[in-house]
C-alpha cells in the first residue's frame, strides 16, 4: 500500500497496520525534516503531488518490492502540504520473516520513492527565501 496525505503521521497507528504472526522482523523507516540542506539553514518544507500519478507509482514500487523480496506486508506513507522541523514527511514499513528481506525491502521503497514518484519539495530557508528542490528549481504549479 502506498499513499498520500494531508495528515500528521502516526507512527504507532502505521506499526501497528503491520502486524502479522509470521512476521520475524518490522524495519521501519521515518523521514523527517531537518533544519539543514547543502550549507543551508531550513525552517519548514512544502510538498506538492499530482496524487493520481503519485499513488499509482508508489502502487508499482510496493508491487515490485514485494516480488523481489520475501515479505509478508509493505506501506509507505508520503506526507504533502507544509511540514516544519522535525515533522515525519515519508514513513515506509516492511514485515517479513527475516531480517535482511525487511532491511532491504525498506531501503528499496524509499530508494525507489524518491527516485520515481512525482512529489515536489520546496525548501524555506531561515533567509526567507524558498528553493524547489530536484525539480529543475521551477515551481511544479507552474507559477515563479
Amino acid at each position: 500500500m502506498f499513499s498520500i496525505t494531508e495528515e500528521s503521521l502516526n507512527v504507532q497507528q502505521l506499526s501497528d497496520g503491520l502486524e502479522n504472526p509470521a512476521g520475524g522482523a518490522l524495519v521501519t523507516f521515518e523521514g523527517r525534516v531537518r533544519n539543514h540542506s547543502e550549507g543551508l539553514s531550513v525552517k519548514g518544507l512544502d510538498y506538492q503531488a499530482y496524487v493520481p500519478l503519485a499513488e499509482a507509482e508508489g502502487a508499482k514500487i510496493m508491487a515490485e518490492a514485494r516480488a523481489k523480496y520475501d515479505l509478508l506486508e509493505c506501506r509507505c506513507v508520503h506526507r504533502v502540504g507544509s511540514l516544519m522541523i522535525g515533522e515525519i514527511a515519508v514513513w515506509v514499513g516492511v514485515i517479513s520473516a527475516h531480517r535482511g528481506d525487511a532491511f532491504e525491502a525498506a531501503r528499496y521503497i524509499i530508494d525507489e520513492a524518491k527516485s520515481r514518484v512525482p512529489i515536489w519539495k520546496r525548501e524555506n530557508l531561515e533567509s526567507g527565501t524558498s528553493h524547489w528542490v530536484a525539480c529543475h528549481d521551477e515551481d511544479p504549479s507552474g507559477q515563479t
